[in-house]
């Protein structure tokens, strides 16, 4: 199974992917934009899914965006999934009891 989520990438080949300063993606990671996840030996390792929430942080920053105001729209699109998640699951509940 492809998992969007495993982390395969070390910071040089997600640099190179997306023609980025290696520096940027401490940045990003420090100042807790996009975590990546690390090895063993403590290296950064980047998934598919941190790969394209970096693609969207250039984005902004393109836009003239800082770094914490985009961490706040990565938080606040999380918060929107779980939210949405509930609302699923609650729906659900709500026609298992046959209330509609």
């Amino acid at each position: 199974m492809d998992d969007e989520f495993a982390p395969m990438f070390s910071v040089g080949q997600v640099a190179s992917m997306l023609e980025v300063q290696q520096a940027f993606l401490r940045r990003i990671d420090q100042q807790q934009v996009v975590s990546p996840q690390r090895s063993a030996g403590g290296q950064r390792r980047y998934s598919r899914h941190d790969i394209g929430q970096i693609r969207q942080v250039v984005v902004l920053m393109g836009e003239g965006m800082t770094l914490a105001a985009i961490r706040r729209i990565i938080e606040l699109e999380f918060e929107v999934i779980r939210l949405r998640r509930e609302r699923d699951e609650l729906r659900a509940r709500l026609r298992r009891l046959g209330v509609e």
